[in-house]
């Protein structure tokens, strides 16, 4: 068995922590999106692979039996590039998927399914925004440059598309004290946040709930059919069980 994990979650480094603990045969992959990712007790590997031809050219070339998709829920195209590699190369996958947030009491959440609809979704009176979306996609808010843009950011950007922006860089996870003094700090009136689920990041809308700051979420990417664990323990009895059967 040697297993290809496709990480960048904390789930991902916590499956990582698991195999190296029972000295399992695999190698971490980064996307590369951040400048210093976060180091793993597997052999790691940085950079896109060329898409699913590349995908399936690593696979063959590395022997790979099983793949574990722990990227984040909006790395889409990822995902399926993966789905499609692992059935042109008959290898099993699995993805380890946290679950999305849910509203609570008190939540004030507009729910829009892509970027395009979050910009919309703003008002036209100028607001206080915190863009809780990283870099990749901010060029479309310049649609609407009347706002303030509070964005958190892993890596210090060379430059930002958006007129009134102020950026901080910091890297998870954030705890509710901090992120209800960030908040107040900046006097956000609007959260815009991808649903990406877990604890991680989650702080920040307990904090939007107690402070009355509404919240355009935005909903996960539809995926094609795959097979899902929903926590590190799943994914391991998936590959024990694996292992059992000889595959």
């Amino acid at each position: 068995m040697r297993i290809l994990l496709l990480g960048g979650t904390t789930e991902a480094s916590s499956l990582a922590e698991a195999l190296a603990a029972r000295d399992m045969d695999a190698v971490f992959s980064y996307a590369g999106r951040t400048a210093q990712p976060a180091a793993q007790r597997l052999p790691m590997r940085v950079g896109g692979f060329g898409g699913v031809a590349g995908l399936a050219a690593y696979i063959q070339a590395h022997s790979i039996t099983h793949i574990v998709d722990a990227t984040h829920p909006f790395a889409a195209q990822m995902s399926r590039n993966a789905i499609e590699a692992s059935l042109a190369c008959g290898v099993q996958l699995l993805a380890l998927e946290r679950k999305p947030w849910r509203a609570a009491q008190g939540d004030d959440w507009l729910h829009v399914p892509d970027i395009a609809g979050a910009v919309a979704a703003l008002p036209d009176a100028p607001a206080r925004v915190f863009l809780a979306i990283g870099k990749q996609t901010l060029a479309p808010f310049v649609a609407k440059p009347q706002h303030f843009y509070l964005l958190r950011l892993v890596d210090r950007p060379d430059a930002l598309p958006l007129p009134n922006a102020t950026a901080i860089i910091a890297r998870g996870p954030f705890d509710v004290a901090g992120d209800t003094a960030l908040l107040q700090a900046h006097a956000i009136t609007h959260i815009v946040a991808k649903n990406a689920g877990g604890s991680g990041a989650e702080a920040k809308l307990t904090a939007a709930r107690a402070l009355g700051v509404q919240v355009i979420l935005i909903d996960r990417p539809v995926l094609p059919p795959r097979q899902v664990a929903g926590s590190v323990a799943e994914v391991m009895a998936w590959l024990g069980h694996s292992a059992e059967r000889g595959v």
